[in-house]
This record gives structure tokens, sequence and C-alpha cells, in this order.
């Protein structure tokens, strides 16, 4: 099959995916009204296309956190992406170092920090939720400090999971013991190359690195049971000082969408937030990230470094929410795509495929680096 896009990586994950994990990836909250936002209201941004002007040179590079990236993105952030491909987080990590840009480990991750650590040859960063059990976050973070971990994304819209209801009618959330198990195994033997290589060859399934408070247990019920009882709904600005206790490196709060809160980010000492609504699976109904973005661009200026994700499927989707002003844009479902299709090498493809459509993004509308990216080139 030919892939020229990121539409094409997420019609091949579908045919490869048992159906359980592709819906798991693909869908939202509730009506999914926030998911079809986040791509709907960036597609109707509009470019102001420019002519005649030199534009042979093209500067694609960014820095971050001192770190010289190729590209101005990075891969967020994905839950149990590690079931998309054999060892699969592995797999995008070595991806995003060729590529010179970042990957963010999820604290609910396939493959855990060790693994992830040892297939890394630059830094990557790695995403933590509040944990009821700080004596586990302590762990977590130190092991995290003694690797190649160079920042720590906290997310913070999660105090309590949204309801999926796609997780529901495919069978992970909400038919518990046998009956759930049965459902998957057999959408997995309807897909027997992702069941041999992922479901066979891609053992052990620990669940990363929450395996250790699960106790021996590995099966997915296990893992969401886990997650509804030991993410704190109790969080607030103060337990920021915690993480900063914990956490040395920069930090990066992921999960903002209004102006008050990315002031008191900035106040609480954060070195960057993204402006996120978890891509739309959260509450539904909010803002999608390209309306939230320009007023919180607006509200904290340069008192911390804005990255924003939510509904990016080419580069210029990247370009728009550059424009509207981001520093940097995390890539979600397009990654994991790109995974569950071809691996590292999917993955790879996939940032090509973004860097290209920046290229020409850039190009007609005149901006010849990042820094020239604003709102001057919208309409």
């Amino acid at each position: 099959m030919t892939v020229a896009s990121v539409a094409d990586f997420r019609g091949a994950a579908r045919r490869r995916l048992p159906r359980f994990l592709f819906d798991y990836i693909d869908g939202g909250s509730y009506a999914e009204v926030t998911l079809g936002r986040n791509v709907e209201d960036l597609a109707r941004i509009a470019l102001r296309q420019r002519v005649l002007r030199d534009v042979s040179a093209l500067d694609l590079s960014t820095e971050l956190f001192g770190q010289r990236l190729a590209l101005p993105v990075a891969l967020a952030p994905i839950g149990l992406a590690g079931l998309n491909a054999r060892r699969g987080e592995c797999q995008a990590v070595r991806a995003a170092n060729a590529c010179g840009i970042p990957f963010t480990l999820s604290t609910v991750s396939a493959c855990d920090l060790d693994e992830v650590d040892r297939s890394a040859s630059a830094p990557f960063w790695f995403q933590l939720y509040m944990i009821r059990d700080r004596a586990f976050m302590r762990d977590l973070l130190a092991r995290a400090a003694a690797m190649k971990v160079s920042a720590l994304v906290f997310t913070v819209d999660m105090p309590v999971p949204g309801s999926r209801y796609r997780d529901y009618h495919s069978g992970l959330a909400g038919a518990p013991g046998l009956a759930g198990a049965s459902r998957r195994a057999f959408q997995a033997m309807l897909k027997p190359r992702w069941a041999w290589d992922v479901g066979i060859r891609g053992r052990p399934h620990t669940l990363g690195n929450v395996a250790p408070v699960l106790a021996g247990r590995t099966g997915i019920e296990d893992f969401f049971a886990w997650m509804r009882n030991n993410f704190d709904p109790a969080i607030t600005w103060r337990d920021i000082e915690f993480i900063r206790s914990e956490w040395r490196g920069p930090l990066i709060i992921k999960g903002i969408l209004d102006p008050d809160d990315a002031r008191e980010a900035a106040r609480v000492g954060a070195d960057a937030i993204v402006v996120s609504n978890h891509g739309g699976r959260q509450l539904d109904g909010v803002l999608s990230s390209a309306q939230a973005l320009p007023p919180i661009a607006d509200a904290v200026g340069d008192a911390l470094a804005i990255l924003a994700d939510g509904g990016v499927r080419s580069g210029l989707d990247v370009v728009r929410l550059l424009a509207l002003g981001a520093k940097g844009i995390l890539l979600g479902r397009a990654w994991a795509w790109a995974l569950a299709a071809d691996g590292e090498a999917g993955v790879t493809k996939m940032l090509k495929l973004i860097e290209a459509e920046m290229r020409v993004a850039m190009a007609l509308t005149g901006a010849t680096s990042v820094a020239d990216i604003n709102r001057s080139i919208l309409v």
C-alpha cells in the first residue's frame, strides 16, 4: 500500500490491529465532539499564501530546554502504545532519536523505563500522572533521573478518566473477566499477523512501569482497575511542589485549556505547558486546542514555553498550531497509527511526511524558519 499521509497510516492501523486496540487509540470520550473539533478547527484555519520570496533555504529546527531539535515536534505520551507493535515504545524511541526529536514515554506504557532507556540513543521525555502512592512516584522519578530522561511531562487533566464509549463497545472496558477476555481474544484471532508478532512474540506483556504495583496481575482489567483506584482526584496546584522536590529537570505541565491555569502554571515555576484536551478523550464539549491556544499564548507570553497537541494530521497542522502561538507540537495518534502500520519504519516515514508537508507550507507562506511562523502567516 502506498502511504502518502497520516490518514493512510490510520487506515493501515485499522486493518492491522484488533478492534479493541484500534478503538482505544482512535476514539474519544462520550459523543467525541471535542475529538472532531480538534481536527475540524485546525482544518478551518486559512494560511496566507505569499509569492516571490526567497525560500530556497528553510530551517525547520528549533531549541527546547537546551536541546536542538531537527523539527519543532515531539512524540506525545500514549498509554499502551507498545501493544501496537512488538515492543512498540522501543521502536518509537529509536525512530524519534534517528529523526532528531524527543519521544515521550507514558506512565502507562507497555515497555518500562529501563527497556526504553536501553533502546534510546538520545535523551527522551517521561510522562507522569499524579498517583495516590507517592512512594511509587518517587521511585519512578528517581529511576527517570538516573536514565536518559531529559524532561518530565506532568499530565494534570486526568484526575478521573473520561468515559469512552468505544472502549465499552469493543470489550476493552465494561466487560470484566472471561467475557471481556473472550471478546478480545476473538478480535485478536481475526488479526493473525498482530496476534503472532505482538501477542506472542511481543511477550512479556507486563504493563511496563506499573507492573511492580500490579503484583503479577497482567490483565487489561487489572490495569484499568489500578488506574481508577490510584489516579489522585485530590490533586491541586500545591502538589507541583512535591513534583519539583523530586524532579530537578525541565517540567512540562500537560492539559491546559484556560488562560488562568496557564498563568498559574507559570506562577508555580513550570518550564512549559501543553495546550491540550487529552486528544478529546476526557471532557467532551471543551474547546479544541486550536481555539484554546491563542488566548493562552496572549496570557503568558514568554513566561514559559507553550507546546500544543490535538487534531494534528499533517505538517500543515503543525504550522497552523505554531502560527497560533505554540513553540512545539506533540504528535499523538499520528505516531501510534504509524507504529501499528509498520513499526519503527512507519514512525520514521510519518515524521518524514510531516517534515515534507511543513516545508511546503513554510515555502508557500514565506516563512524560512520556525521563528518566522506566527500569526502573520494566517488569514
